[in-house]
Parts: C-alpha cells; sequence; structure tokens
C-alpha cells in the first residue's frame, strides 16, 4: 500500500460573505490548495466536495461540486459528493486518502464549503432546528436527565435552539460524573479566543478573559455565548497525493500516518470509557505506530467548549475529567504542554459545517510545516485532529481522527 501525503491546503477567511456565492468560495480555497501544491486543475484525478445544507439553504441540490470545480479545470475525474454532518469533509479527506494509498487515484481534492449566513434570519435558525435533530437532541435530555449537574435557581432558562440545550446537558453530565465547572469551561474558551487573534483567518480575533467568557449572555446554562461556536461561511480545500507522486511537484508534503472514522454506537449515557472519539483514536495510534504522549498539538472539534473537554479526554491527552483543569494550567495553551485549538477552534476561528474538517487539516498543515506566525507550536512534528459530524442518541454521529506528521 502507497504512503499518501498532503500536498496542498487552502483555506478562506471564515465569517460572513453575503456577497460570495458557495462557487465563488469553494473556487477561491481550491485555487490556494493549487498554488500551495504547484499543480494545474488539470493534473487533478479525483474530486471530493464536502457540503451538508447547500440544498437546503440555496436550493442548490444538483451536482453543485461539478458546477463550482469544473471551471477550474477540474473534469472528467473521479468524484464524489460527501456529507456527514460537521465531519463531512474530513470524511472526505479519508475517502481520498484510501483512493491513493490503494493507487485508485493520484492527485485528489478533496474541499469543503458552507454558507449559513442569510439577511432570513428565520431560515439561517431553521437550518438547526430540523425534525430528526430535534428529536434526537430532546432524547437525550431525557436520557441524562438523572445524571446532570443540577441548574442554579438563578440560572434557569430554555434555550430556543434544542441543540444547545443538548450540549449543556452535555457540559452538565460532565460536571455531574468529574466535578468539572463552569470557570473550567470559560477557561477552556478564553485560551481558543486568545490562540484566535493570531490567526488571520479567524472570525473572531479578539481575545476574551474568563471574567469576561462567564459574564456574557447565557445560552443554556453553563453555557454562555463565547463558549458556543458561531455560524460561519467559509471553505477550505486539501490536496493528496502519494509520496512518490508529491517529488514532481514544489508543494511541501505532509505525512498522513493515520485517517480513521466511525459512526457512534448506543453506550451508556456516562460511558465515557466507550465514547465513540476513544475507540476511533485507539484505531488511529495503532495505525500510526504512536501513541499520545507522541502528539505535540491538537485540533479537536468544539461546536461548543465542553466538546473540547470532551474530545481532549477520549483523545488521551489528558486524564478523563482533567483537561479543564489543563485549561486552567495552561497545558492546552500556546506554549504548554500539548497546545489545543490554536487555530481559535470552532468557537473563534469559525463553524461552517462542511469546510470545518478540511478548516483543521489545513491549521495541521500549516503548524507542521512552521508557517502558523504567533501561533506557531514550537517543535511541532505531529499533530492530530479530530472532527465530529452529528448527533445519534447519547453521542456523536461520527468520529473522524486524522494524524499527520512531518520528516
Amino acid at each position: 500500500m502507497r504512503e499518501a501525503v498532503i500536498l496542498g491546503v487552502g483555506m478562506t477567511p471564515f465569517g460572513r460573505h453575503l456577497d460570495k456565492t458557495h462557487e465563488q468560495l469553494t473556487q477561491a480555497a481550491v485555487r490556494l490548495a493549487l498554488e500551495d501544491a504547484g499543480l494545474a486543475g488539470e493534473q487533478v484525478d479525483m474530486a471530493v466536495y464536502a457540503n451538508v445544507i447547500q440544498g437546503f439553504f440555496a436550493g442548490e441540490m444538483s451536482i453543485p461540486g461539478e458546477y463550482a470545480l469544473r471551471p477550474l479545470g477540474i473534469a472528467g475525474v473521479r468524484g464524489f459528493h460527501v456529507e456527514a454532518a460537521c465531519a463531512s469533509s474530513t470524511v472526505g479527506l479519508h475517502l481520498a486518502v484510501d483512493h491513493v494509498r490503494a493507487g485508485l487515484a493520484e492527485m485528489a481534492l478533496v474541499v469543503g464549503v458552507e454558507k449559513l449566513y442569510s439577511d432570513d434570519r428565520a431560515k439561517r435558525f431553521a437550518v438547526f432546528q430540523q425534525p430528526r435533530d430535534l428529536v434526537e437532541a430532546q432524547g437525550y435530555l431525557e436520557r441524562t436527565r438523572d445524571l446532570l449537574e443540577p441548574v442554579p435557581a438563578d440560572k434557569v432558562s430554555t434555550s430556543p435552539n434544542v441543540l444547545m440545550e443538548a450540549y449543556a446537558a452535555q457540559a452538565r453530565l460532565h460536571m455531574g460524573t468529574y466535578g468539572s465547572t463552569q470557570a473550567q469551561i470559560a477557561a477552556v474558551a478564553s485560551k481558543d479566543h486568545n490562540h484566535s487573534q493570531f490567526n488571520p483567518l479567524s472570525q473572531y480575533r479578539e481575545p476574551m478573559s474568563v471574567e469576561e467568557i462567564l459574564a456574557a449572555p447565557q445560552v443554556a446554562w453553563p453555557l454562555t455565548n463565547p463558549m458556543c461556536a458561531p455560524i460561519s461561511d467559509g471553505a477550505a480545500a486539501v490536496i493528496v497525493c502519494s509520496a512518490e507522486m508529491a517529488k514532481r511537484f514544489s508543494g511541501e508534503p505532509i505525512r498522513v500516518l493515520a485517517a480513521e472514522n466511525r459512526t457512534g454506537s448506543n453506550r451508556a449515557c456516562d460511558d465515557y470509557a466507550n465514547h465513540v472519539t476513544r475507540k476511533v483514536a485507539t484505531l488511529a495510534y495503532a495505525r500510526a505506530g504512536i501513541g499520545p504522549e507522541d502528539v505535540d498539538f491538537a485540533e479537536v472539534h468544539d461546536a461548543s467548549s465542553i466538546g473540547e473537554m470532551i474530545q481532549t479526554e477520549a483523545l488521551g491527552l489528558c486524564a478523563p475529567g482533567e483537561a479543564g483543569i489543563s485549561a486552567e494550567l495552561g497545558d492546552t495553551a500556546l506554549g504548554g504542554r500539548v497546545p489545543v485549538n490554536v487555530s481559535g477552534g470552532l468557537v473563534s476561528k469559525g463553524h461552517p459545517l462542511g469546510a470545518t474538517g478540511a478548516a483543521q487539516i489545513h491549521e495541521l498543515v500549516t503548524q507542521l510545516r512552521g508557517r502558523a506566525g504567533q501561533r506557531q507550536v514550537e517543535g511541532a512534528r505531529i499533530g492530530v485532529a479530530e472532527n465530529s459530524g452529528g448527533f445519534y442518541g447519547v453521542e456523536d454521529g461520527m468520529s473522524a481522527v486524522t494524524i499527520l506528521a512531518r520528516d
């Protein structure tokens, strides 16, 4: 089996792009990735287009990837359209890696794109109020009710978004199980907002203190607004080829040590030992021939900051229940033992669903090449990305773990 490498990456700024179409955002990210790799669109022989709600939001239901990519010379290729909720572009990347390893593709492009901003506020929020999502979130609230840390009497409220209520329930379950605190969740969020000021592609670039985050408007206790990812527009692209093929081009290749994903299961709500990410991480570390102690930095899925805590623990980067303490001690901050979400994470960099996973890979590659500027992780050689997709039962519908390394 051939070794797969990432030869090029490209990413638009995340944020509000009301003046740009899906096609324009896609093409901007792909052009950057092609330039980074040192090749032309005509040299791509496989393309994966990752998106979640373009059909619902823009009414563009059919072959959106082909519409966006053919004008760039990417035609007559092996093509795929991937939807795996927020994990779409990472699952697309894994598909490309598998094809390159197997010799079924020579130069594979993966691009994720999403537009969530709209002048129509009702339509914007309707994206997150789909019937099945509401059923699953409400079911989680009912299954965990007796295990949750109680809401303080002066903090009782009901969020108009039941998905945020489910995230808050995840936080309260973690608090009830491990004794973690709202201040620790705020420490995680503060760390990421502070990182984000050094990322020119981030949606938010203002540092925030723990006190400011705790004083911000409540979403659903214990979560406040800066602990939750914003809606975002943006695109990110990745080019994968074999290590041998990479020698013919000017790009700086980064090795793919592991690319593993699995769907969730019907575990007990508080059975963190069988969390889907823990299972996938175990497979990925074995494939890469490393352990969590070898990881220099990580990008993890933090649709809310409690998500970062849960995923950091599931990856084995700290002991169960200690992600909040690690953030308070600075262990997961830039310059700490194992920096997490130096890009700013979803809560500050932004979260354009279909592009989120590819953006994590963009950050890993940038760090491993030593090109991250003020947010550079010193001596970074191995990075891990964890990208979650959807919610079903008691956990993420999908978890995808990617491990990259430089020579």
